[in-house]
């Protein structure tokens, strides 16, 4: 995929390299573990998928972004019509999820446990959403 990007994967990375988010430094196709992420900027912890209509519904998406997000990343999804139409918009996205601080997680936090006094909360409204797509 890396040698033919989709219009979408070009437009997003066109956004997202040589740090022109707000200095955010991404990588592209990269390996986390058994998966190759669209991008992800590991300072942030934060991986950005551009999905085409087959991830509709995907048992396996749900399974991967699963795992990724118990090795303690967000995982963002646009639908590739949204990236191509509002280009803009997925950005200012990413951005605010980028200065969104990353709560803890299990996979980071010792012992597995919540500390004393600390409150479990829940994952930020953008994880695992795009634009216009909804939750999963």
């Amino acid at each position: 995929m890396r040698r033919e990007p989709t219009e979408a994967e070009r437009r997003l990375w066109s956004a997202l390299r040589s740090g022109r988010l707000a200095g955010w430094k991404f990588k592209r196709q990269e390996q986390i573990g058994d998966y190759v992420v669209d991008f992800v900027c590991f300072r942030a912890r934060l991986i950005v998928e551009a999905d085409g209509s087959q991830h509709a519904e995907s048992a396996a998406d749900a399974k991967r972004d699963a795992w990724l997000q118990a090795q303690g990343f967000r995982v963002l999804r646009f639908w590739n019509n949204d990236v191509l139409a509002n280009t803009k918009g997925v950005a200012e996205a990413i951005l605010a999820a980028l200065q969104t601080p990353l709560l803890p997680t299990a996979a980071r936090r010792a012992p597995s446990s919540p500390a004393r006094g600390e409150e479990k909360t829940s994952p930020s409204p953008l994880a695992g959403e795009g634009l216009g797509r909804g939750g999963k």
